[in-house]
């Protein structure tokens, strides 16, 4: 499985560390662009460097590197997965504005009609922020809002995080034991 993750500036940057963590235990080669202000927000909300985060990667690529191989419909990817998605990012990407590494391979992506999760973080929501969710939804991505459920019986923030990163698994059809389903 070969997997582009994103990481926008959004709080809520660990949901994509234990992301990357869980995708390296699977093997799957994990492709990672870092916006500048996920950079700083990861300083931020994190005990991880930068440098930590990329080394959970196989391959990464700036922000503004429009010529990087993700960009090209060429360049077979299974799944792209901005997360946390800023509403920004999910902006530019609901109405075609590429202009950087992460809204192009999500255009990419949808244009190819691969596999897209964005797992927004924001409230409260805005209308155009649904618009913009429901916009890309009827092409085709999947929105994953960063709402962590409770049926699990959740102890700590990590089965909270973890609650997430197991959402997206299922939707990658990975078995996983990252939190406990209903009613199983």
């Amino acid at each position: 499985m070969r997997v582009v993750v994103a990481i926008t500036g959004a709080s809520g940057v660990i949901y994509a560390i234990r992301l990357l963590e869980q995708l390296n235990k699977i093997d799957a080669e994990c492709h990672l662009v870092i916006s500048q202000i996920a950079r700083d927000i990861i300083c931020h909300e994190t005990e991880y460097s930068v440098d930590d985060v990329i080394g959970l990667a196989d391959y990464y690529y700036e922000e503004k590197d429009l010529t990087a191989k993700i960009n090209s419909g060429s360049f077979y990817f299974d799944t792209c997965i901005i997360i946390p998605c800023s509403m920004k990012t999910l902006s530019a990407i609901s109405t075609g504005y590429a202009d950087n590494t992460i809204t192009r391979v999500a255009d990419v992506t949808l244009k190819e009609r691969r596999k897209l999760i964005i797992v927004p973080r924001e409230t409260p929501l805005r209308t155009v922020h649904l618009e913009n969710m429901a916009k890309i939804s009827r092409e085709g991505a999947i929105v994953l809002p960063a709402m962590p459920g409770f049926y699990h019986n959740p102890k700590t923030i990590d089965n909270q995080i973890d609650f997430i990163v197991g959402k997206i698994f299922d939707i990658l059809k990975i078995n996983n034991k990252l939190f406990t389903k209903w009613k199983q």
